[in-house]
């Protein structure tokens, strides 16, 4: 898909790390222009307090072949979205892919009802996994709807089929919530942009190997497979590249509309469109869970590869 996206823009908000990243440099390696956005830069941490910046996201972007603008910016501010907008039709006069990966995975806390979880963090979440990605959609779609063929994609963790039949109670409501919403925001957006020529989708990754599931089970992307700690369902990780690739393909398909408003996860995405993660395999995280780790049957991750 080299060069398939050149001279189109892409706003990715929360690309710092994770998802978001590897999402930025797989529209960079098609040959966008990408801005990516966040809180956390060489001169200042966000409250994530982690390593990785959105100037390293950006080079890594141009180093892929497109070009990377990292602009700090944050979310639940309208003003800030206001101008990093602004910015973005003043310096190419378009927007065609936006994608709201904006989630906040310190904020998690684990396995508590509503009643024990931390308030804060909760409604924190709530701001960042919905009410931030409502201002983007605000003062970007209106940009985005001016070019036929506009693309959202609503990051989340779990399909809308994941969702009707289960409550994800391992992060408590206000986590379920939020990757709920998701699916209902693509909905919406999708509904609007489809008169001006527009997509929308929410989309989901498997079991993420970000920086801080990596950090977590003391191991790098090179020697994932070798770590000690991790359960057995890591063996069905994907990277954060291979979730870029899912939504370049979605950028890159002329006939995209036929998924408007729909729900997918990378794995279905990557038998569509016969994409592969960087290590050649095809892993289909969703299915193994629902198949074999959730219900607690019998089946190994490699078979799902």
């Amino acid at each position: 898909m080299t060069g398939q996206l050149h001279g189109k823009v892409a706003l990715v908000a929360g690309a710092t790390r994770g998802a978001g990243r590897g999402i930025a440099v797989e529209l960079g390696a098609a040959g966008a222009t990408v801005y990516g956005t966040g809180r956390s830069t060489r001169e200042r941490r966000s409250d994530y307090d982690r390593p990785e910046t959105i100037e390293d996201t950006a080079e890594l972007v141009t180093q892929a072949g497109g070009q990377g603008v990292a602009v700090r910016c944050d979310h639940t501010d309208p003003d800030q979205v206001r101008e990093l907008v602004r910015r973005i039709e003043a310096e190419q006069g378009r927007l065609d892919i936006l994608v709201n990966d904006l989630g906040g995975e310190h904020l998690m806390d684990w396995h508590k009802p509503v009643w024990e979880q931390d308030l804060d963090k909760g409604l924190q979440r709530l701001r960042v996994g919905i009410e931030a990605h409502l201002i983007t959609s605000h003062f970007a779609l209106d940009l985005l709807r001016k070019q036929p063929g506009g693309l959202v994609v609503e990051l989340t963790d779990g399909t809308a089929e994941v969702h009707e039949q289960y409550y994800r109670s391992e992060g408590g409501a206000f986590f379920d919530i939020v990757k709920v919403a998701a699916h209902r925001l693509a909905r919406a957006q999708g509904e609007e942009l489809k008169e001006h020529g527009g997509t929308a989708v929410s989309l989901t990754p498997g079991w993420l190997r970000s920086e801080m599931m990596l950090e977590l089970f003391g191991v790098t992307e090179e020697n994932w497979r070798e770590s000690t700690t991790a359960p057995e369902g890591f063996g069905i990780s994907e990277s954060p590249r291979f979730v870029g690739r899912a939504v370049v393909a979605l950028a890159t398909d002329p006939d995209v509309a036929r998924w408007n408003t729909q729900s997918f996860s990378s794995g279905y995405l990557a038998k569509v469109y016969g994409f592969t993660d960087v290590d050649g395999s095809r892993p289909d995280a969703w299915r193994y869970i629902l198949e074999v780790e959730w219900p607690g049957n019998s089946g190994k991750p490699e078979d799902y590869r």
